[in-house]
């Protein structure tokens, strides 16, 4: 059995690891939609609004939004006057989706592969504008993240669970190890325990998983990893502990 780990013991994820992680993860998901089919990119998501080309191009629409302060305050300004009183995010998205909708999938995958590095550099990069506010709604509530926190984590974090929906639409096996996915998924973990502060006893299996605890005298969870990160991210239901949500 793998060694209980506490989740206060889980490092955060800032630089220079945000960088490897962040661009280990686009050359993933670059790949992954290199080797799909023509038939799989029409193949639905857990994103009832996208199909798998229409999610590609969301998330390339996101990897490039990131390579340049001058690109992400464009697409941010025309993304909020696309979402109107709505989510700022639904219109960043909406955009995203629309702009990247007339490539071909050899180009898409080719911008993904240029894309991705450029976007690690230029997170590891930024330092002013870390600060920057953003209003997002996570469990009901409104909350308010710094620019540093998107750039180290929710990027990454978004990319890998689109990943995850990719493959499961397709039916493709997802490639996990530990000293990445299992890295996001502890990281993701901590941040659930953090977010309830209940106590608990996590068993995650898969490549990506570990067992984590916090306090005493809490319930006793065994799950596999990617599907626990599914359920924490309003994918599949959630009861108890597992209701709490996470951002991806």
């Amino acid at each position: 059995m793998d060694t209980a780990v506490r989740t206060a013991d889980v490092p955060p994820i800032a630089r220079p690891e945000c960088v490897a992680l962040g661009a280990a993860e686009t050359a993933r998901t670059a790949d992954l939609l290199a080797a799909l089919r023509p038939d799989e990119w029409r193949a639905p998501t857990d994103c009832p609004a996208w199909d798998v080309r229409a999610m590609a191009g969301h998330v390339l629409g996101m990897t490039e939004t990131f390579t340049g302060a001058r690109r992400m305050m464009t697409d941010m300004t025309r993304g909020g006057r696309r979402a109107g009183d709505g989510p700022f995010i639904d219109g960043l998205t909406s955009l995203q989706v629309e702009a990247n909708a007339g490539l071909d999938t050899a180009e898409l995958v080719r911008r993904m592969e240029t894309a991705g590095p450029r976007q690690a550099r230029w997170r590891g990069r930024v330092r002013l504008l870390r600060a920057m506010p953003s209003k997002e709604e996570i469990n009901g509530a409104t909350e308010t993240w710094r620019l540093g926190f998107i750039l180290d984590v929710i990027l990454t974090r978004d990319t890998w669970m689109h990943r995850v929906d990719v493959s499961r639409a397709t039916g493709r096996t997802m490639v996990l190890t530990p000293g990445h996915d299992g890295r996001i998924v502890a990281h993701v973990v901590a941040e659930w325990a953090r977010r309830h502060g209940r106590p608990f006893v996590l068993h995650l299996t898969g490549p990506a998983g570990g067992t984590f605890t916090q306090g005493t005298d809490g319930p006793t969870i065994t799950l596999d990893a990617v599907e626990f990160c599914r359920i924490l991210s309003g994918r599949a239901p959630g009861e108890g502990l597992l209701a709490t949500e996470v951002p991806f």
